[in-house]
């Protein structure tokens, strides 16, 4: 059987506003997890258009595309393409599950949820020539004994982060604005891999650099020490993302950075307590920020800090304190969104209620577009205070500023490597990305991550990183350039 596997480019990843190199840091796990079902006897093409060109003259039996909110219309394009030239068109992914009537206009069969548990059921039924138009996953759904992701289908040239892995589905909280909630309704919502298999599984991987695009890598304790010891001693360095209280508890964020971890993504989203109440950001409510921020500093592991514009609570001032907040904590990188009422989201709903959504045009659910009506201040207002966030966060002299409260002068370049290297190089990501050479940016950032460090090292204690202490003045003697989800499984809305 000749299959073809496509996850389409999201629309900022094609626009000239936006960095291409966003958009060429991880390969489709999700289709390589998909395509291990088939048999070995199939002809397995998978494009990924953030990084290639689509070939659209071939004659696949079967497609099936990956869709998110903003790659809908291209999607659906190319579901139409191929149905017109006669193959088998499959739909899935978040989009898919959330409006199932309006993708299935453009498939023979749609799948909603998560795939492993219905999708090889869907190939023994085409098999026997009788496919359904449409499977659910299950309410109990599991990861156990997958078979390995089938990773020669993926061109690793081509992404400066090929060894991205996922050994969980899901989160273990429900915040009104994810779409999490939507995609695993009607069944368990987070669950895990055996410790073993995913330990398997980064045996398999080569290099030492590994990124975890799980939504919370420490959702489940007791499998995420078991899985940091059985890391230890792999020579690893590896990112991720978790919550404030994970980060907090005690014990586990040692055992990570033993195993390798020096950057983590967290979902601060707002600085007001009476907005994470109203979003249901349960996780974050009497956290302190700055206690964790220090703990997490302390164990060599830089930060990811990411941050939602638009509560009910915010108003204009929202972004100036909150860009301040950040580089006074010497957060080493910062992701700014507007929040996005995603379909079948509680947050949706409610603002669907409210009359608050302006509009249904998919393509700007991107969390860079005002799409409802902001009760603190004006669609144009929550647009332009999020590109000054951006901007202001990413200037030089911000830059500096927060690199100027680490310990010491390693510490302090180390910040100023990640940030800088992140925002502003823009010539150099679209040469290497244009040159799909992108990969060779890998070991520097490995040796950013490391610092002077090494996996294995002695980390420092909490008593040994004290608050920072104020700012030094630094003079902007640089120019600034511009950023912009796959939404890998993290960063759906983050």
């Amino acid at each position: 059987m000749r299959v073809k596997m496509i996850l389409p480019a999201l629309t900022e990843a094609v626009s000239p506003l936006f960095r291409p190199i966003k958009y060429s840091l991880f390969p489709p796990l999700g289709l390589a997890t998909l395509a291990a079902y088939l048999d070995d006897s199939d002809e397995i093409d998978l494009q990924d258009e953030h990084v290639e060109k689509l070939r659209l003259d071939d004659q696949p039996e079967l497609v099936v595309i990956q869709v998110y909110i903003t790659s809908a219309r291209r999607a659906y394009e190319l579901a139409d393409h191929y149905r017109a030239r006669g193959a088998y068109v499959c739909l899935g992914g978040l989009h898919v599950t959330s409006l199932p009537e309006e993708a299935a206009t453009h498939a023979d069969t749609i799948f909603t949820g998560p795939g492993e548990d219905s999708w090889p059921i869907f190939l023994a039924d085409y098999r026997a020539g009788q496919p359904q138009t449409r499977y659910n996953a299950p309410s109990r759904r599991t990861i156990v004994g997958i078979p390995p992701i089938r990773r020669d289908l993926i061109k690793r040239h081509l992404y400066m982060v090929p060894n991205s892995i996922v050994v969980s589905r899901g989160c273990p909280y429900h915040c009104d604005f994810c779409y999490k909630e939507a995609f695993f309704e009607g069944g368990n919502s987070f669950y895990t891999q055996r410790v073993d298999e995913a330990l398997a599984e980064i045996d398999r991987l080569p290099g030492k650099h590994l990124y975890f695009l799980d939504d919370h890598l420490l959702g489940d304790p007791k499998f995420a020490a078991a899985l940091f010891e059985g890391m230890r001693g792999m020579g690893r360095v590896f990112q991720g993302a978790a919550t404030v209280n994970s980060l907090l508890a005690p014990g586990l964020l040692e055992k990570a950075r033993d195993a390798g971890l020096r950057s983590i993504f967290v979902g601060f989203e707002n600085l007001d307590q009476a907005n994470l109440r109203h979003s249901s950001k349960t996780q974050n409510l009497g956290r302190d920020y700055d206690a964790m921020i220090r703990r997490v500093h302390a164990e060599g592991v830089m930060l990811n800090g990411s941050f939602v514009f638009g509560m009910d609570g915010d108003g204009p001032d929202v972004f100036a304190r909150t860009v301040d907040w950040a580089v006074e904590q010497s957060i080493e990188t910062a992701t700014f969104h507007i929040m996005t009422p995603y379909p079948s989201t509680a947050l949706h709903q409610r603002m669907a209620a409210e009359g608050r959504l302006l509009h249904q045009d998919w393509d700007l659910y991107d969390t860079r577009h005002t799409v409802f009506q902001p009760k603190g201040m004006t669609p144009a207002q929550l647009e332009e205070g999020y590109w000054r966030a951006y901007r202001n966060f990413y200037r030089w002299s911000f830059i500096l500023r927060g690199a100027s409260h680490k310990e010491t002068p390693v510490q302090a370049v180390r910040h100023v490597a990640y940030a800088a290297g992140w925002k502003k190089f823009e010539g150099l990501w679209n040469a290497l990305i244009r040159l799909k050479q992108v990969s060779y940016a890998l070991p520097i950032l490995e040796r950013v991550l490391l610092g002077t460090d090494s996996v294995d090292s002695h980390r420092a204690t909490p008593a040994a990183c004290p608050k920072p202490a104020p700012p030094l003045e630094w003079e902007e003697t640089l120019s600034l350039a511009t950023l912009a989800s796959q939404p890998t499984a993290q960063e759906l809305q983050r």
